[in-house]
């Protein structure tokens, strides 16, 4: 996975609050092969009930969504269906805690922000696409023109960056694990396995 620091491309609203991981992703799309793209089946069917859907309305690279956005099972294949279909990020009230750490480990953003910021945005963005702007290093944000401070853990915001999940950011410190593990065995040379 390629990481990013900066984004510009256009954003969405998704007004719903709840959205979870089998609206994302409907359980009976998974047994497709994730080479074939998970894409076409993001929020499958709330667009087919709606013809007249945001995604398909417009393209984007960013949502605005409401509160508890990827709540529900640990559906990874729910974040793959973002990133296939071209979300890098995601800016919501909250999130489901596994799908928001599924997410940095697949170089989407999850960017938590106020209610008030996000009932700003949505009322801004109504049924149009907007303008957005990301900056993962200064951890600010301009969407329909207003200027967004977020919060990002640095080892997450290390992780998207760098495109790294969590055993590229264990593989960093390769060095000194060998040599702990040298240390440790020469210490106690009695708790190395024998065959």
């Amino acid at each position: 996975m390629s990481g990013w620091q900066t984004l510009t491309g256009s954003a969405i609203a998704l007004p719903e609050a709840n959205i979870d991981t089998d609206q994302l992703i409907p359980a009976r799309f998974m047994s497709q092969p994730r080479s074939a793209g998970y894409g076409g089946f993001l929020l499958y069917d709330a667009r087919q009930a709606n013809p007249d859907h945001p995604l398909d309305r417009h393209a984007a690279k960013v949502l605005v969504a409401g509160r508890n956005f990827g709540s529900g099972s640990s559906r990874e294949a729910a974040v793959y269906a973002l990133v296939d279909y071209g979300i890098r990020a995601v800016f919501a009230p909250s999130f489901g805690d596994i799908f928001a750490g599924n997410a940095v480990n697949n170089g989407l953003l999850t960017a938590q922000i106020d209610d008030d910021v996000a009932a700003l945005l949505m009322a801004r963005m109504a049924r149009t696409a907007v303008a957005a702007q990301i900056d993962l290093g200064t951890g600010r944000a301009t969407i329909a023109g207003q200027d967004i401070g977020f919060d990002l853990d640095p080892v997450r915001r290390q992780k998207l960056i760098n495109g790294w999940d969590d055993i590229d950011l264990t593989a960093q410190y390769s060095n000194r694990i060998t040599t702990f593990r040298a240390a440790h065995f020469a210490a106690h040379p009695w708790a190395m396995p024998t065959s």
